[in-house]
């Protein structure tokens, strides 16, 4: 199979950037995106050209590391996939494929596909972790959590972080990937003690890392890999509204530390 490739090249976050046309032939059908990214820089090295600079990691859909927007879909065409499972066969021969970084002011781009997104970990530090001593590992079946319950938190827990929902967003919102982390704590009983702590502390710290305003778009759930429901984002716009009405907050909206 044979492609048109027009990649976004770009030296650092204050470089304008700009795509570049490239031509590739012979790609195997069963040849994934990423290999076939790996063949386009041995050309380019071959040819002394620097070589696309990407991000990838597990190659499985598990890391979510395997950003590309690819003709204007965040890891591409397919359905609850990551641009590592994404196959030349889902392409016509002869296709020409537009491949960018995600775009967000959030998350400035490094180098060509690559981007900046440790924003999503200072959201995490802020709040996506169990502070409570629990003593001695308890038994696992100790404590009686529902099916449905269970289910749902692991629902929530199965995002891998990728940021596609940012790239998708209209607004570049991280709300899907905030709700996300926020609920598969907040569901279960460990997570109670400092359920509202935690939703105060994340969507201050989402909203400080420059993320746009959910405005119910639904984008984000369409490009999700792991298709997580934009449920979870009315989940925590409810725990954070009860988080006012319960806790004290300083004059910037913070929790006071007092």
């Amino acid at each position: 199979m044979n492609f048109t490739l027009k990649v976004w090249r770009q030296d650092d976050a204050k470089d304008g950037g700009h795509l570049e046309k490239y031509q590739i032939e012979d790609i195997e059908p069963t040849c994934s995106f990423l290999e076939m990214m790996d063949i386009l820089n041995e050309q380019l090295t071959e040819q002394n050209h620097e070589p696309v600079a990407f991000d990838s990691d597990c190659r499985e859909g598990i890391c979510g590391m395997c950003s590309m927007v690819i003709n204007g879909q965040p890891h591409g065409p397919n359905d609850g996939t990551t641009t590592c499972q994404l196959y030349m066969r889902h392409f016509n021969d002869g296709d020409q494929i537009t491949i960018e970084p995600w775009r967000s002011v959030a998350f400035p781009v490094v180098r060509d596909l690559v981007v900046d997104r440790s924003a999503f970990d200072r959201i995490t530090q802020a709040g996506g972790y169990i502070n409570v001593h629990s003593g001695p590992k308890p038994d696992p079946n100790s404590v009686p959590i529902e099916p449905d319950i269970a289910e749902e938190a692991l629902d929530a827990a199965c995002c891998i972080g990728c940021g596609a929902c940012v790239a998708a967003c209209p607004n570049g919102a991280a709300m899907l990937y905030t709700s996300a982390k926020v609920a598969h704590l907040g569901l279960l009983p460990q997570g109670q003690p400092e359920r509202f702590e935690r939703v105060q502390n994340m969507v201050h710290q989402m909203e400080d890392e420059g993320f746009g305003s959910c405005r119910n778009y639904a984008e984000c759930e369409a490009a999700c890999p792991k298709e997580i429901s934009i449920k979870f984002i009315g989940k925590m716009n409810r725990d954070y509204l009860r988080s006012t009405l319960l806790l004290p907050v300083d004059r910037r909206g913070r929790m006071d530390s007092q």
